[in-house]
């Protein structure tokens, strides 16, 4: 089994076709792509962006190739699922690194009108070059919407991985909630739980896990600040807080399996929860539920924001309302399509999402659990199987 875990290059190379295959009835003779979530779905390479331009070139014909700095030359050539890598010296030394760039377009015939993530390198730690369009005296047609949308149909590859994801991020959580006690800080304990799970995921899976994330680098699981009345702040930031009895607690719990992601949250409580404790926290499982339940094939992403903004509406809990349903994630914390009222997207099977609405009151602490959840034919498959209900979830004192 645990040979199978990786995207092959069989894999990489069906992306690449159906990509181009999309392009070619746009008559584009190519599509060159920048952003490095794009260039590793396609590729098999990640890489950590910088002022150095990096740019994946796929030709309508089915040629193609990577254009690297130096520094990154034999990390290309050893994870790139491609036959082609180009190098340039450095940025911004010259020749220019947009010399080979505007070499390997010329190379692989793309003018006139060519598909882009984006109109050139970024704005990245201070790179400054010119847009794709001057470099290739081309039209630039941007295409990453259709990347996206192909991006939201995991394999079973991908959900495959996202399964490995979702199993050692329960052991960094479950490890979390034991090291949780009052009188110790987040740090100490999601330290020490990310740091053994990530240990136990490596002595199992290290030889093909290859994390392959900006994200995580292994098991992890933490607070980020979310701890009493901070808890409130759906994106707090860790701040070394010490636990007291009495705090609401929001977690997080992730692991990057050859750069896929899965996302548990838990809602705790350290010691005996309050009567408004525990009411607000029915509503939290009762509106995850309501989203559950509404996520189905053929049924819109904004559909099930709007039942759960019903249930929010019926029981006047608006005021502690501060952000949509979900999102898809894959190689991306978080990827489109999102369960907002804004996106009409249609859900189809393949589809995986994080399912996590919250109530958030600032006197008292925020109520949200994560799920990732797998659109099925028929409904959805609920990934992580952490406990959900508060009785589990109470940290004794």
């Amino acid at each position: 089994m645990l040979a199978s875990l990786a995207i092959t290059p069989e894999e990489h190379r069906a992306r690449r076709e159906a990509l181009l295959g999309s392009i070619a009835r746009d008559g584009l003779a190519g599509v060159v792509l920048f952003d490095p979530t794009y260039v590793l779905y396609y590729s098999g390479f990640s890489f950590i962006p910088t002022e150095r331009p990096i740019a994946l070139v796929l030709a309508a014909d089915g040629a193609h190739a990577l254009v690297v700095p130096r520094l990154e030359l034999e990390h290309a050539q050893s994870r790139a699922a491609l036959d082609r890598v180009e190098h340039y010296d450095e940025y911004p030394g010259e020749p220019r690194a947009e010399r080979v760039l505007e070499r390997v377009l010329t190379d692989l015939g793309l003018t006139g009108r060519i598909g882009a993530d984006q109109d050139g390198y970024p704005w990245i730690l201070g790179y400054r070059g010119p847009t794709l369009s001057e470099l290739a005296g081309a039209t630039v047609v941007r295409v990453a919407e259709r990347i996206e949308a192909q991006m939201a149909i995991k394999s079973p590859a991908e959900v495959a991985l996202i399964r490995e994801s979702v199993r050692w991020a329960n052991l960094a959580h479950r490890l979390l909630q034991r090291y949780t006690r009052p009188g110790v800080t987040e740090t100490e304990a999601s330290q020490r739980a990310s740091a053994e799970a990530t240990r136990a995921m490596l002595d199992a899976i290290g030889e093909i896990s290859s994390a392959q994330s900006p994200f995580a680098s292994g098991a992890s699981a933490g607070y980020r600040g979310q701890i009493g009345r901070g808890s409130a702040i759906p994106h707090a930031l860790a701040g070394d807080v010490v636990f007291r009895e009495g705090d609401v607690l929001v977690s997080g719990a992730t692991a990057p399996v050859c750069g896929y992601l899965s996302e548990l949250e838990r809602t705790m409580v350290i010691g005996e929860p309050t009567t408004e404790q525990e009411r607000m926290f029915t509503h939290m499982q009762a509106l995850q539920e309501t989203a559950f339940d509404a996520i189905r094939p053929g049924a819109r992403c904004s559909d099930v924001d709007r039942a759960v903004r019903q249930y929010f509406a019926q029981h006047d809990l608006f005021a502690f309302w501060r952000h949509h349903s979900g999102h898809a994630i894959g190689l991306r914390y978080h990827e489109g399509p999102f369960l907002d009222t804004g996106d009409h997207t249609v859900i189809e099977p393949g589809m995986v999402f994080t399912v996590e609405p919250g109530l958030y009151a600032p006197e008292l602490g925020g109520f949200r659990h994560s799920d990732t959840v797998l659109v099925t034919e028929t409904g959805i498959e609920i990934l992580t199987y952490y406990p959900r209900d508060l009785e589990r979830l109470v940290i004794p004192v």
